[in-house]
């Protein structure tokens, strides 16, 4: 019998983050290991009138690629893969491994120089993501839970939990954080200067004409942050970054970055400077920020090395490095669009035009309303 959380978690994504209308191309990516999750979303699919177009993994896959592919294989990009991106009425991408270290002892070079190839792909890829076209949803596995330090069954409690699918009605719960996200949304929209202070952070970043995001649901599951791109050649300060970076699997500690109008003029970190060096170099792009957000999930109070949870954490902030959002007003563009994590639940604070509006970890809603 399936277990009923995994049902509610697809008819969610199907009704809810997708909306899946009569006639629609909807495709499913997924790993051979989230079987369950992808019978069940065949299955709302076909019952809300849609087309299945399925994309399945096997385990191992990227290791096999990476082990053994050549550089011209490495500068390859799949024209199949573009055409399903521009042809997909809705694309459904289910994040989970059977092995979270699978990719640690591969070359930073050649994961580098497929990420590089990747850039055009990329470039369309987050293009349709403001069509409300892409859902990306987590499938608990053995090893995503030992990488969260949880026993099995906490994990999948801790996954169904952040995606409100322990609840008999998803969909309402998911409304009211979308309510409360949308007066966030609101105020952050008229305001022209953001200042991120803690004891790890001082970075500003002017954001006067770009769009802030309301992520409540609608394109990852789990969900829960408000973001924006920053105007280009306008972040300055220094971030340390509380929490290790992942990077295609592997771990960047200590990360600690100082920009210079808008871009990266020193980069340190503990562990994987190398890595961190030669991500900054994949392109001009990889240097600034992409992003800066606010985590809202009340649900995730943990980290567990996997981003897709991480950034929605409450009391954090979090910055991507490359790739800006078209729906943001970014005109950032890169080959990649890297998370990195900072706490602010101690002395943390957010001002907006130099007013207070967050403190510890919390919105100051009497600030907002």
């Amino acid at each position: 019998m399936v277990d009923e959380r995994i049902s509610r978690l697809a008819r969610l994504t199907v009704e809810y983050s997708l909306g899946v209308q009569k006639g629609q191309l909807i495709g499913i990516g997924a790993s051979l290991v989230a079987e369950p999750l992808i019978r069940e979303l065949a299955r709302e699919i076909l019952k809300a009138g849609g087309h299945l177009y399925t994309r399945i993994g096997i385990p191992r896959s990227q290791e096999i690629f990476y082990k053994y592919a050549q550089d011209h294989q490495l500068d390859y990009v799949n024209p199949i893969t573009l055409y399903a991106i521009e042809k997909l009425d809705g694309y459904i991408v289910v994040y989970t491994t059977d092995n979270r270290k699978e990719l640690t002892n591969v070359d930073p070079a050649k994961q580098a120089r497929s990420a590089k190839a990747q850039t055009e792909l990329n470039k369309l890829f987050m293009s349709r993501l403001t069509e409300g076209w892409y859902a990306l949803l987590p499938f608990p596995t053995p090893s995503l839970a030992q990488e969260a330090e949880m026993g099995t069954e906490e994990y999948e409690d801790f996954v169904y939990g952040a995606c409100l699918v322990d609840q008999k009605n998803p969909v309402a719960a998911w409304q009211k954080i979308s309510a409360k996200q949308a007066k966030v949304v609101a105020y952050l929209d008229t305001k022209e200067t953001i200042h991120f202070k803690s004891k790890d952070v001082d970075l500003t970043a002017r954001v006067k004409g770009r769009k802030w995001i309301n992520c409540d649901g609608h394109i990852n599951m789990p969900d829960g942050e408000v973001f924006t791109s920053p105007i280009e050649d306008s972040v300055d300060g220094t971030i340390r970054f509380s929490y290790p970076g992942i990077f295609q699997g592997k771990e960047v500690v200590d990360v600690s970055l100082t920009f210079e109008k808008g871009k990266v003029a020193k980069a340190t970190a503990e562990k994987g400077q190398e890595l961190l060096d030669r991500i900054l170099q994949i392109d001009e792009g990889a240097q600034r920020l992409g992003e800066i957000a606010i985590g809202t999930n009340p649900g995730i109070t943990k980290f567990t090395k996997n981003i897709l949870f991480d950034e929605k954490m409450t009391g954090t902030i979090h910055c991507a490095l490359g790739n800006g959002f078209k729906d943001a007003r970014s005109k950032n563009q890169s080959a990649i669009h890297w998370d990195l994590l900072a706490d602010m639940t101690s002395n943390g604070a957010i001002y907006a035009d130099d007013e207070l509006f967050y403190k510890n970890g919390k919105f100051l809603m009497n600030v907002i309303s």
